[in-house]
């Protein structure tokens, strides 16, 4: 569901049925984000590439954790339920949501700590982030290339929810499947939708597409 009219997966043609499938093949049905940028498939195309450029520096524990804070502090429920569960690879769901709190002591490192206020910050107000901040991801450790991706990824997500916020796109459907005490927890945004999601059928030349 969205505020504009979108082109269902049935009647895609062309480069908006590889974008559809692309999606299909990650998540098993075209997602509702996919949908809106069905003028435009080729932002989701360059969105896709940007944010696999970002991740190609990062590791995974990383870029999940940053991805997830910056996603919860822009209120974004499915990029909140996506990252939140993605993260279930290194915490427990207990520890998942004393993050979303911020209750961090006895979670995260102390340097990880600090990435995560910086990610925060940049979500909330980056305008608001001092050399003091930067200094502090320093005497932890961080290099500057290591500082930029951080901030690579927090901005990138304020991109990506922003624009689905704007557009009235709400979570999918199969996040319902979740513990609810979580699910409910971490849906600070839209109201995750409630119809099916939709799917596209495969032609005998769609083998082997990769997530976008």
């Amino acid at each position: 569901m969205a505020f504009i009219d979108t082109i269902p997966a049935t009647e895609a043609r062309g480069a908006l049925r590889e974008m559809y499938l692309r999606q299909q093949s990650a998540w098993g049905y075209v997602p509702n984000y996919a949908k809106v940028f069905c003028y435009r498939p080729q932002v989701m195309a360059r969105w896709g590439q940007l944010q696999a450029e970002i991740k190609r520096q990062m590791s995974k524990r990383s870029f999940e954790l940053v991805t997830f804070v910056a996603a919860h502090e822009l209120r974004h429920s499915a990029c909140a339920l996506a990252h939140g569960k993605a993260l279930g690879e290194f915490f427990t769901e207990p520890q998942i949501l004393a993050i979303a709190e911020d209750r961090l002591a006895g979670v995260l490192s102390e340097a990880e700590q600090a990435v995560v206020r910086f990610s925060r910050q940049i979500a909330r107000d980056a305008s608001a982030i001092s050399a003091a901040q930067v200094a502090a991801l320093e005497a932890h450790g961080y290099a500057a290339a290591e500082i930029f991706d951080i901030a690579a990824t927090a901005a990138g997500r304020a991109f990506f929810t922003k624009l689905l916020d704007a557009l009235g796109v709400l979570p999918d459907s199969p996040f319902l499947a979740g513990d609810e005490a979580f699910r409910r927890a971490l849906t600070i945004g839209r109201a995750i939708d409630d119809a099916p999601c939709q799917t596209l059928p495969l032609d005998a030349g769609d083998n082997g597409w990769e997530s976008g």
